[in-house]
């Protein structure tokens, strides 16, 4: 390695957002770090930045994140953090990733991935079905009120934004008879009082990189690279390459309702899709089989499909 590991007295500066599951998320970095190199906890400092998205004016107002910015806007401040060397990595929710980092930041690092499925979530209810007709939902996520007014064209979604607890007290409130979490951030944060029910990917595909942390560096830190590389998980890098390929070439955004699932077999890779209109008037999905090296061609076959069978039209709402 390029200087020394880090110590108490130069620690390495982890960069995250200020939320319970972000920080859950750069304590398992760090532990994961301090077991591989045999460090001690406090040879690892965690640096907590305020994001745009993270603006507690916006999320009580419920702004849609489309009317806030794009992805970037969970990022933004952090990277910009990093490439100003006032923190040595950064600890992200992958689906909350723009698929293209700054010039000077690499993202190859990936911890193992958690449940990939979304979890519904009410005091009366067990699953969507059992919604009453007209009932509130409550969602900050264009995919999932996509996807559940195509199932339930009845459904009456309301803007949900905030963090896990913010949304959980939001529901206690009775803004909504329902809303929607992913699975991994209970399973991280030992929720295990909150009754969730996960739904099944056949029946609500998730996220692309749901359930994945991912851990930033600069590209010129080479002693970042070799620390990260003990704790990288190579199936989650190959689920991920072939699921945002996929998302890539759709040109997602968080204006875009698209969902995505890259599963392993043995050596072949199953990759599906999905893209809807906003309103879930109409949803097109897709699913292509292949050799998990073949991933990231994969997932750019598998958009091109998509594409061409949404024609002329169903992308109009992106302008």
């Amino acid at each position: 390695m390029t200087r020394p590991l880090p110590s108490p007295a130069a620690p390495l500066r982890i960069g995250t957002r200020g939320s319970p599951l972000a920080l859950a998320q750069a304590y398992e970095t760090r532990d994961r770090l301090s077991a591989a190199f045999d460090l001690p906890q406090n040879a690892f400092e965690i640096v907590v930045i305020k994001t745009t998205g993270d603006n507690r004016a916006m999320i009580d107002a419920d702004r849609p994140l489309k009317e806030i910015g794009n992805k970037g806007l969970f990022t933004k401040e952090i990277e910009e953090a990093m490439i100003a060397g006032d923190i040595d990595i950064a600890v992200h929710s992958m689906k909350d990733m723009p698929t293209v980092q700054p010039e000077g930041l690499i993202l190859d690092c990936y911890l193992p991935r958690e449940d990939v499925r979304d979890a519904f979530i009410s005091p009366e209810f067990k699953a969507i079905a059992d919604l009453p007709e007209g009932a509130v939902v409550g969602t900050s996520s264009l995919r999932r009120r996509a996807q559940l007014l195509n199932r339930r064209p009845d459904l009456k979604p309301v803007e949900f934004r905030g963090n896990l607890q913010t949304r959980l007290q939001k529901l206690d409130d009775g803004v909504a008879r329902c809303t929607f979490l992913a699975m991994a951030g209970l399973n991280r944060l030992n929720m295990t009082d909150v009754l969730a029910h996960a739904i099944e990917t056949a029946d609500m595909l998730p996220a692309v990189a749901q359930g994945a942390i991912g851990i930033e560096r600069r590209t010129d830190d080479a002693l970042a690279a070799d620390m990260l590389a003990a704790i990288h998980d190579l199936q989650t890098a190959q689920r991920l390459a072939a699921e945002r390929a996929f998302l890539a070439r759709l040109d997602g955004s968080c204006e875009t309702p698209i969902a995505g699932l890259a599963e392993l077999d043995g050596g072949s890779l199953h990759l599906r899709g999905e893209v809807l209109r906003p309103d879930g008037s109409e949803a097109l999905s897709e699913a292509i089989n292949g050799p998990i090296s073949d991933g990231p061609t994969m997932g750019a076959e598998l958009a091109l499909r998509l594409l061409h069978h949404a024609g002329t039209g169903f992308f109009d709402w992106r302008g």
